[in-house]
């Protein structure tokens, strides 16, 4: 095919397509592989900010909550920072700083704090993180109450239990425990509320209706909780009658109980009727816990550096036009590449092109091989092929002179004594039809022989396989060649180690075996040897054929086995052979899954070994 590829169709194109695709792809894989790894880790980085933040204040509020200032909270801070990797700091509500993690120079903060510490009004957002993460101070078996009123729970004030109380109300909740267990199967622990008082946990179980587990000491306040609930008892009632509300009654628990004897006013609150009373509660214990917890503080939580600790993605048209450039540079490198090692790919696969065109015309056709990668290999296995096709065309010209000089000389000879014998010049008796006899068992011989090398090429030669006793077979062809060998004053030895049996077709080993023998005494000059050995080697049968002839050029040696070559171009059929015993001999061999090989040394004569499995590998017809 003449003329240039098409561009749709060259190898450049595809090449470039196919990488252009690839890198397209890639980049979009990775870029949402990217954002997509991304977003989880600042969805992480951001939950575990959270969690952290969540633990410093629910620390913070903690130690707020039992203590009346922030003087000795600077170690708690520290620990805080260390433990976030973080800078803490606590200011008053005017920013006044209290306490920092870090010994440095002032941090510069942020325009909003992260919280707000302040026990009396807590942050229900962070106070929710802070129990969904499991850093809640607040005890599950507190009262609803002192949750819900934004009270910090640990901020117990006047209600704090001293130790013999604790002790006492210990002792009874135990007794209490050790008689539901015992007398009613119940399962009860104990818990104590950040007051010190123990709480009973049954499991939703109700047996204090029994009377046998009864206690007075955990039914009813103590002297401190007696106290401290009289004391607020009176803030409720002067917040309730400043709101004109009904008086009540509080519980331990800050809940209360309206007094039957006090009816409340039709529209004298400044609310929903009934809105008042939590709302005096609340105030009141505010304004009772106030003394023992610490002042509202700002809380910081910044970077060590001094910046905002907050996790953030920010995808600003600056960094939208940053990827695209990427991705602009990446294609563009891509594109690039490609082009170059398409070129690179594309011009030896031209140059093998242009070579067979040349070598279509007739033509040398060579490739120049550079490098050792796969196109490096393809060139110098092409020039090889080129090489080994400009040898096999010559041989075939000679092969062409050579049959037809084979066959023109005993064809000659015949016409010639026929046409003598018509003619009357020559009588035909019996040396003369001796002499044409010959000159047809020669042209047989030549045809029998193509034919063989025919069939073999065509991979129809089939063998037909069963026991064979190398021994005799060398004895065989020894006796079959003893003639010729001694009328070329040669002399044939064979020698067998051991007993050697194969599976094989013993004519046409024979006539593998024969043809090598024929061949090494045509070259054995008078007073040889020719040697025929058999021997085991490696779980094969292998028979050596060497001769003590003038042996054969190493540049020779490889073109031993073509097909009409001879060492001697000069000889002729009679002195020389048809130049196809070799080449039949190799071919019978690879028939019965073996090989034929040759090595000689100029001056003291060749060898050829034939391999052959032992158990047999023959092709049977």
């Amino acid at each position: 095919m003449r003329g240039d590829v098409p561009l749709h169709r060259s190898l450049l194109l595809r090449v470039l397509a196919v990488s252009v695709l690839v890198s397209v792809c890639s980049i979009a894989a990775t870029a949402w592989l990217t954002a997509r790894s991304t977003t989880v880790a600042i969805r992480q980085e951001q939950g575990q900010a959270l969690a952290d933040d969540a633990r410093t204040y629910d620390t913070l509020l903690g130690y707020a909550a039992t203590h009346p200032g922030w003087g000795g909270a600077g170690e708690i801070v520290r620990q805080l920072a260390r433990d976030t990797g973080r800078r803490v700091t606590l200011t008053t509500e005017r920013r006044v700083p209290l306490v920092d993690s870090d010994s440095g120079p002032p941090a510069k903060l942020p325009d909003q704090p992260t919280a707000s510490i302040d026990p009396l009004h807590v942050d229900t957002v962070l106070a929710a993180a802070s129990s969904s993460s499991g850093t809640a101070g607040s005890d599950a078996s507190l009262p609803q109450a002192a949750v819900t009123d934004h009270i910090d729970p640990r901020a117990v004030g006047p209600f704090l239990l001293p130790r013999k109380e604790r002790d006492t109300l210990r002792a009874a909740a135990e007794r209490r425990a050790a008689c539901l267990r015992g007398t009613f199967g119940t399962v009860a622990t104990i818990a104590y509320s950040p007051s010190g008082r123990p709480v009973l946990d049954t499991g939703g179980a109700r047996p204090y209706s029994e009377s046998r587990c009864l206690s007075t000491v955990l039914d009813r306040p103590t002297a401190t909780e007696a106290k401290a609930l009289a004391a607020l008892q009176k803030l409720v009632d002067s917040c309730l009658e400043r709101r004109h509300e009904s008086q009540v009654r509080l519980n331990l628990d800050f809940t209360w109980t309206r007094l039957p004897s006090a009816a409340p006013p039709q529209a004298a609150d400044d609310g929903p009727r009934g809105s008042a009373v939590p709302d005096c509660v609340a105030s009141s214990r505010r304004e009772q816990l106030a003394p023992y917890v610490a002042p509202p503080a700002l809380l910081f939580i910044t970077s060590r550096d001094g910046g905002d600790a907050s996790t953030a993605f920010d995808l600003s048209p600056e960094n939208q036009a940053r990827i695209a450039g990427v991705a602009a540079l990446v294609l563009l490198i891509t594109v690039t590449a490609s082009v170059m090692a398409g070129t690179r790919l594309s011009r030896p696969l031209r140059a093998l092109t242009d070579a067979v065109r040349n070598m279509e015309e007739g033509r040398a056709a060579r490739v120049e091989v550079r490098g050792k990668d796969e196109i490096g290999r393809l060139a110098a296995a092409f020039n090889a092929m080129a090489e080994r096709r400009e040898r096999l065309e010559e041989l075939r010209k000679a092969m062409v002179g050579d049959v037809a000089h084979e066959l023109r000389t005993p064809l000659s000879n015949i016409r010639g004594w026929l046409e003598a014998a018509q003619d009357g010049l020559a009588d035909p008796d019996p040396d003369l039809v001796s002499s044409l006899l010959e000159e047809a068992l020669l042209l047989q011989h030549i045809i029998d022989d193509l034919q063989d090398l025919a069939v073999a090429d065509a991979g129809e030669l089939r063998v037909h396989a069963e026991p064979v006793d190398v021994a005799d077979l060398l004895a065989q062809v020894a006796t079959a060649h003893r003639g010729s060998a001694e009328a070329a004053s040669v002399t044939l030895a064979t020698r067998a180690d051991g007993r050697l049996r194969l599976v094989a077709d013993p004519v046409r080993l024979r006539q593998a075996v024969g043809n090598l023998v024929s061949n090494a005494v045509r070259h054995t000059p008078p007073g040889g040897t020719v040697s025929l050995l058999a021997r085991r080697a490696d779980g094969e049968v292998v028979i050596d054929v060497a001769d003590t002839g003038n042996g054969i050029a190493p540049d020779d040696l490889p073109l031993v086995f073509e097909r009409f070559w001879r060492v001697e171009k000069s000889r002729s059929r009679r002195s020389g052979g048809s130049g196809l015993g070799l080449p039949i001999a190799r071919k019978l061999a690879e028939a019965h899954g073996g090989s034929l090989t040759a090595t000689s040394i100029v001056g003291q004569g060749s060898t050829f070994t034939l391999r052959l499995p032992a158990h047999g590998h023959a092709r049977e017809a």
